[in-house]
């Protein structure tokens, strides 16, 4: 009986962690990181502050555990990355227009120095680049049809990628994300999409 009470309180504290994460994006998206107050949060998810720091010690770990969530929404295995796939993600990304908010403030915040989530961020591009790299290895070989490498295509890729998030959050009625992204590969050399 212990043993059962014991799973069903671990679950209960799983189930709450999940609701302040959820909550924190939100809040995150509204107001931004430096914006964003455990008070706020813990508002939202009916907690005290103190109820919240037993959670998340602190802001700083609860941002890493929202960058964590939101990475594990797009995990795909670095093996199973395909250029042709880049452009589902694209569109995926357009059917989600507030984790990309959240995930495009943090990220402009973090260029800051001394800003909590600036290593992560660090680190996820590095670990992108290379992902991004081997894609295209995969695809077209030591030499894209335009002749660069896919180590000097990969930032182009990334900041393609991230660069069109900015204009479709500013502007969705202009920019229409995938399109452009199409556009961008049949510049590398890829062949395809609707206007090909």
């Amino acid at each position: 009986m212990p043993y059962r009470d014991g799973m069903s309180a671990r679950t209960r504290s799983e189930e709450r962690r999940a609701e302040i994460v959820r909550a924190t994006l939100e809040v995150i998206a509204e107001r931004g990181y430096r914006g964003a107050s455990l008070a706020a949060v813990a508002e939202r998810v009916g907690l005290t502050q103190q109820g919240l720091l037993h959670h998340f010690p602190t802001k700083e770990a609860l941002l890493v555990a929202v960058l964590k969530e939101r990475d594990q929404w797009d995990a795909v295995p670095d093996t199973q990355w395909r250029v042709d796939l880049l452009t589902s993600l694209v569109e995926y990304n357009a059917m989600r227009p507030g984790i990309i908010q959240t995930f495009s403030a943090l990220l402009g915040e973090s260029v800051t120095e001394g800003h909590p989530a600036r290593e992560y961020f660090t680190e996820r591009y590095t670990g992108v680049r290379q992902t991004m790299a081997q894609a295209l290895r995969a695809q077209y070989g030591d030499r894209l049809p335009n002749g660069l490498t896919p180590e000097r295509t990969a930032p182009l890729l990334v900041a393609v990628m991230d660069g069109l998030q900015y204009q479709w959050l500013l502007d969705p009625e202009s920019v229409d994300m995938a399109a452009a992204f199409r556009d961008f590969l049949r510049l590398l050399g890829e062949e395809g999409g609707p206007d090909a």
